[in-house]
């Protein structure tokens, strides 16, 4: 078994792509529905056995907020540098609802941005 991509839907694809550009990740493809009024863009980082993708799913007639519920909790990204990651994000306007810094339980450093849509990104930095 191997992950595949994770699914979000969002209102406007042009300010998704933007913002998950900002975080490195690049389109890998895209699949355009006429007849189901949707549009897929496949994202991934390009690294070399790194297969999975980030895929977002823009419902062409969606015009109100999507609810998140109470079951979505974040996408976990690794960086190299969550410092570094979050002062060249902030820089380009990304929201930080938690800035870098240690986990409570140590070993790793964590920052949550939010892309457009509100949905929470967790930034990990590895000891």
């Amino acid at each position: 078994m191997r992950f595949l991509h994770t699914m979000l839907r969002v209102r406007d694809l042009d300010a998704s792509l933007d913002f998950f550009t900002k975080l490195g990740l690049r389109e890998t493809r895209r699949h355009p529905s006429e007849r189901g009024r949707f549009t897929l863009v496949f994202l991934g980082t390009g690294a070399p056995g790194d297969t999975a993708e980030i895929e977002l799913t823009y419902n062409w007639d969606t015009e109100a907020p999507y609810s998140h519920g109470s079951g979505y909790g974040h996408v976990a990204l690794g960086v190299p540098d969550v410092y570094k990651a979050c002062e060249r994000l902030s820089a380009a306007g990304v929201k930080i609802p938690r800035p870098a810094g240690p986990m409570a339980h140590g070993g790793s450093v964590i920052a949550f941005i939010e892309d457009p849509d509100g949905y929470r990104i967790e930034l990990v930095q590895r000891s």
